[in-house]
């Protein structure tokens, strides 16, 4: 099959420029996630890793290298992966294919590792420009933070979110649970946390019962 993988940081963002071409496609992927997050936890990346584990995949086009990613190492590994799958990626705004004949694009690989780079210095630079705009405007008296959210019990949490609970008591780690059930990590540590905290409780329950039956 031929896939189209698509990536927008929000939920909000629309995907029509790069869906432009999608009609040419056997199926289309689409996330609506921050390019922070490794490809390898994200909901529509994982079927689309599936696929590739089954063999039904030949070809994937994404619009650019950062839909991937803003991490270099996070890119270089999905790569990797999909090399060693014999998958043939074409990048769309550069208009070249990982492979030819078979074999690894030598210049594809040199240009992607830069790519990968810049993307993840660019990252870098917004994060550090959004620190610089908090500090400025602490400085000038009209930086009030995050708007406080109304207290949620911890059992309403666990209910909001059962999703993230599913998946941590499956053993899961902490950004594959938030990935998949569409929270922030620090949502995600303090649902760990509860639970942790239930099961400590529970133990301990019980081992005063023991002991007061003996």
């Amino acid at each position: 099959m031929k896939i189209k993988y698509i990536r927008v940081s929000t939920i909000e963002q629309n995907t029509i420029r790069q869906e432009k071409n999608s009609k040419g496609f056997d199926k289309v992927y689409i996330d609506k996630v921050s390019g922070s997050i490794s490809f390898f936890v994200r909901k529509e990346a994982l079927k689309l890793v599936d696929e590739i584990n089954n063999g039904n995949i030949k070809e994937i086009h994404i619009n650019s290298i950062d839909r991937l990613g803003r991490n270099i190492l996070d890119i270089l590994t999905v790569l990797d992966f999909f090399n060693k799958k014999s998958i043939n990626l074409f990048i769309e705004n550069i208009g070249m294919y990982s492979l030819i004949d078979n074999k690894e694009n030598l210049a594809f690989k040199m240009i992607t590792s830069v790519l990968g780079n810049v993307a993840e210095m660019e990252r870098n630079l917004m994060l550090e420009r959004q620190k610089q705009g908090i500090e400025i405007a602490k400085l000038n008296g009209i930086y009030q933070g995050r708007k406080k959210e109304t207290t949620i019990s911890n059992e309403d949490l666990l209910k909001k979110y059962s999703k993230v609970v599913k998946e941590l008591k499956k053993g899961e780690s902490l950004r594959r649970a938030a990935a998949i059930g569409k929270c922030s990590l620090g949502t995600a540590q303090k649902i760990k946390k509860i639970l942790n905290q239930e099961e400590y409780d529970c133990i301990r329950n019980s081992d005063q019962f023991s002991n007061e039956g003996n």
